[in-house]
């Protein structure tokens, strides 16, 4: 049988990038953690990592094996917690994958009705890049995942890109700023300091096509893979931000801005990315019956 104690070493070594740091976290001297571990691959009879430079990285045996190991012990996780609780219903837990250029407060708005379900559903969220995040899909460790763009073309990992809909920009700025950059919208925006979502975001190169039409030059001051922290150094008065239309309302309400303008020109469009080419899960189908409803 399977040594779930050096499985879970095997675990440890994998997430920390190393023995010294796993031994760190486990407690345990560097050597014996490499003992166990080189008696982990005995019983398994391969290899799961190999040494690039100072670095261990997962062989593609050892990438299997992570999968399969955190799956494990995350089971093992749920059992403990049900068994504490006295609980006799056993919930039902959803990995989503979410592209870390997406507004949060768009994020939440789509996956709104999940813990509103009959099923006992615990929601798991994991915030990183879009390529990252397919791989994780392709592992099945993720159920689906919410991105600002398709599967993109050519890719090996097989996947499916179900729209849940689109909406208009916004531009946004903070009071001060937006008072001296008067009512002339889009024309306001030439020479006004700009803040652009990251390289990894679908709009990183539809807004600069746009402006470029438009005639308008900006100041590009700063670059964001992560909207929210965007929106707050707009809301310091370091820039004009974009965001979607239909998450306005939540961002003047939860930071200090004001919308400056808007263009249909544009559109932030939202994916969702699963294994299959039909939508079976309830709660993928929950997701996107709810954002055709919300979507403008």
């Amino acid at each position: 049988m399977l040594n779930f104690k050096h499985l879970y070493y095997f675990m440890v070594v994998a997430r920390s990038g190393g023995v010294i740091r796993a031994a760190e976290r486990l407690n345990l001297t560097p050597q014996t953690l490499s003992g166990q571990l080189s008696r982990f691959e005995e019983r398994v009879g391969a290899r799961l990592f190999q040494r690039t430079g100072r670095r261990l990285e997962l062989s593609e045996t050892g990438k299997l094996a992570l999968a399969y190991a955190e799956e494990i012990f995350q089971a093992g996780s749920e059992l403990e917690e049900l068994l504490k609780n006295g609980a006799v219903e056993r919930f039902l837990t959803f990995r989503v994958g979410i592209a870390d250029v997406l507004p949060k407060f768009i994020v939440h708005r789509l996956l709104d009705p999940v813990l509103k379900l009959p099923e006992a559903i615990r929601l798991v969220c994991t915030e990183d890049r879009l390529e990252r995040l397919l791989a994780e899909l392709a592992l099945h460790r993720l159920d689906m995942v919410i991105a600002d763009r398709p599967l993109p073309p050519g890719t090996e990992i097989k996947g499916h890109s179900h729209p849940l809909g689109e909406s208009s920009l916004a531009f946004m700025a903070s009071p001060v700023l937006a008072a001296d950059l008067g009512d002339a919208f889009p024309a306001c925006l030439d020479g006004a300091p700009l803040l652009l979502p990251g390289q990894g975001s679908a709009l990183a190169l539809a807004l600069p096509r746009w402006l470029e039409r438009m005639g308008i030059r900006p100041r590009i001051v700063g670059e964001f893979s992560d909207s929210a922290l965007m929106k707050s150094f707009g809301e310091a008065g370091a820039g004009v931000f974009p965001t979607p239309a239909l998450s306005v309302p939540e961002v003047c309400g939860h930071y200090k801005v004001k919308r400056i303008g808007q263009t249909d020109d544009i559109k932030a469009r939202f994916f969702l990315i699963s294994a299959e080419r039909k939508l079976v899960h309830p709660v993928a189908r929950a997701v996107s019956e709810h954002a055709r409803r919300i979507m403008i």
